[in-house]
């Protein structure tokens, strides 16, 4: 499968068997290593692993960064309004939306998230059940609060400086 960065497949994903893997962001402000909750979200990791697997995410940065809640990524255009080109049917769970917490970005629909995410800076108790949280920060806690701490922003909680996704690894 393979993505343009304008936000169309050039084959769908469809469902298969929950991956059993980790996921290393590398950005230009260091690694990021995320982990799955795929007994609460399977149709979620699933999503996520395919898009990163087909390097979907490579290259694409964190578009929006709210100091105090949380940094959004995974938009082709960059700025908010792209997707994968299908929606999946929200995964709302008992999770919580703390520090690291990996969760699904939407629209007002609940059913409106596609490769959008975010990963939470401080307990967010507003999104717990609301949201499809799906994984956390095994490894690079670190590297998210530097990125929370050190990113000035613009209008739209845009950095004025890129925050770039430059590697995607799956780790098996």
């Amino acid at each position: 499968m393979k993505w343009n960065h304008d936000g169309k497949a050039t084959n769908s994903v469809s469902a298969g068997v929950v991956p059993n893997c980790k996921v290393s962001l590398m950005t230009n402000y260091g690694e990021i290593v995320i982990a799955f909750y795929p007994e609460d979200a399977p149709n979620t990791v699933i999503n996520f692993v395919k898009l990163a697997r087909s390097g979907f995410y490579t290259g694409l940065t964190f578009h929006r960064i709210i100091k105090g809640f949380m940094m959004q990524g995974g938009c082709p255009r960059g700025d908010g309004t792209g997707d994968a080109g299908y929606k999946l049917k929200a995964e709302f769970n008992s999770r919580k939306h703390t520090l690291g917490t990996l969760s699904m970005a939407r629209s007002q629909s609940p059913d409106s998230a596609g490769s959008q995410f975010f990963i939470c800076f401080a307990d967010a108790p507003h999104l717990d059940g609301n949201y499809t949280a799906f994984g956390y920060v095994a490894k690079g806690i670190e590297v998210v609060k530097d990125i929370e701490t050190k990113v000035k922003t613009g209008p739209g909680d845009k950095p004025l400086e890129p925050v770039k996704i430059e590697k995607v690894t799956i780790i098996e």
